[in-house]
Parts: C-alpha cells; sequence; structure tokens
C-alpha cells in the first residue's frame, strides 16, 4: 500500500463544530477502511496547518477519492502528499546512477 500525508485545515463550518472533530475522525477511519486503506497516524498540529493525518491507500485513485469525501463535507481543507517510504527513496536515488 501507498503512504499519504494529509495536511489539513478546519475550515469555519468545521471550527463552528469543533467538538465534533473526534467523531468525525472516527467517520473517516471508517470510510477509509471501506474503501481498503487504513489511518496509521494522526495529529493535532500547532501552526499552519490544525491536523497531520498519514495513512495507506491501496492506489492513488483511492487516496484521491478519499481526499474528495473528506473535501465534500465541508469540514476540512487538505493538502496531500504521496510519500515514499525510505527503502523506496534509496531505490529511487540509486536508479540515477
Amino acid at each position: 500500500m501507498t503512504t499519504y500525508v494529509a495536511l489539513t485545515n478546519w475550515t469555519d463550518q468545521g471550527m463552528r463544530a469543533i467538538e465534533d472533530a473526534p467523531r468525525r475522525l472516527d467517520a473517516a477511519k471508517a470510510l477509509l477502511e471501506e474503501m481498503g486503506g487504513r489511518f496509521k497516524d494522526c495529529h493535532m498540529t500547532m501552526g499552519e496547518y490544525d491536523l497531520l493525518l498519514v495513512y495507506e491507500a491501496p492506489d492513488d485513485a483511492v487516496a484521491a477519492r478519499f481526499t474528495l469525501a473528506l473535501g465534500r463535507l465541508g469540514n476540512l481543507r487538505t493538502k496531500t502528499l504521496k510519500a515514499f517510504p525510505e527503502n523506496a527513496f534509496r531505490e529511487i536515488i540509486r536508479s540515477l546512477h
């Protein structure tokens, strides 16, 4: 499975109902599992982003569908990054030679 990192910010709507955020996170985890993925980590952060989500999905299409599903709920805005594990990083660099 591929790892993705989502940098997220709460929208005004998400902030107005911030007490529901834990329930929304549980619902997001369940949705991703239904799509064949899984959460690896979630951190509330201080600074430019409000939450850092790390998750796995079977492919980019599932990750995109998950991101769109989260976005259309209106509580979060996301910036999603595809993450390469250390072994893949080393192989990519090795292939440059």
